[in-house]
């Protein structure tokens, strides 16, 4: 069961409007991303990154490859993973195959640069983020400008538990502390059964808190694509 059945996430519809608007906050002095390349299609998979642009802007002495000096210092993590054959510089074959490696590893927390950035409303936009900003201050429970994961549980648990307790004064009709299948509406009726755990014919508080709080499944791959995977001691993209 996943958690956005009973947690709905308004901030994480935000988040993917930003990576879908993003262009990489149009890195200074770097190419500007095309809808082709030289072939009219994007790079092994990833639209809108232009390969021969990227080359053809940081290969300063024009030898059709980049040195580890020429390739932008924000890449610099991933020089290994690119320069497959050793060779000390990374020619153009290297960069298609590697272009994952060089796509900007976007953030949830990307959701507050595109608040700021992308709004034409600066006073619902300050009303947003004040809301955010009034929630972090409230997780920094120690007073030293810091959000320690203790905090972010704790945290976690009282948004679950209030959530519940809305969904059970709306649906436990007859005040029993639990709802039965009668009682039941919207997606709590749709995955009763599922919710069901003991099979007595009621979701409890206890059914719905543990179905609140479980993790979302991983999505499956996208069909042509090959991500990298993380590895310790990779260290994130600087911004």
């Amino acid at each position: 069961m996943r958690r956005s059945f009973v947690l709905s996430l308004p901030l994480l519809a935000l988040a993917v409007a930003a990576l879908v608007a993003g262009d990489d906050r149009k890195d200074k002095g770097g190419p500007a991303r095309s809808p082709s390349s030289d072939k009219g299609e994007g790079s092994k998979g990833v639209p809108f990154f232009d390969v021969v642009a990227f080359l053809d802007a940081y290969d300063k002495d024009k030898d059709g490859s980049l040195s580890k000096d020429e390739l932008p210092e924000r890449f610099h993590h991933n020089w290994d993973k690119l320069d497959t054959n050793k060779d000390g510089k990374l020619g153009r074959d290297e960069l298609e195959k590697g272009v994952f490696y060089l796509q900007p590893r976007r953030r949830p927390s990307d959701v507050v640069f595109f608040l700021v950035e992308m709004s034409d409303a600066d006073e619902e936009c300050a009303e947003e983020l004040q809301i955010i900003y009034s929630f972090l201050r409230k997780l920094d429970t120690k007073n030293d400008g810091k959000i320690h994961p203790e905090a972010l549980h704790a945290a976690r648990e009282g948004l679950v538990n209030k959530r519940v307790d809305a969904l059970f004064k709306h649906m436990d009709a007859d005040k029993d502390g639990k709802i039965g299948r009668a009682e039941a509406r919207g997606r709590v009726k749709e995955h009763f059964d599922e919710l069901d755990t003991n099979k007595d014919g009621y979701v409890d508080r206890k059914e719905l808190t543990r179905a609140a709080g479980e993790k979302p499944p991983k999505l499956p791959p996208v069909k042509g694509t090959t991500l990298p995977k993380k590895k310790p001691g990779d260290e994130p993209d600087k911004r």
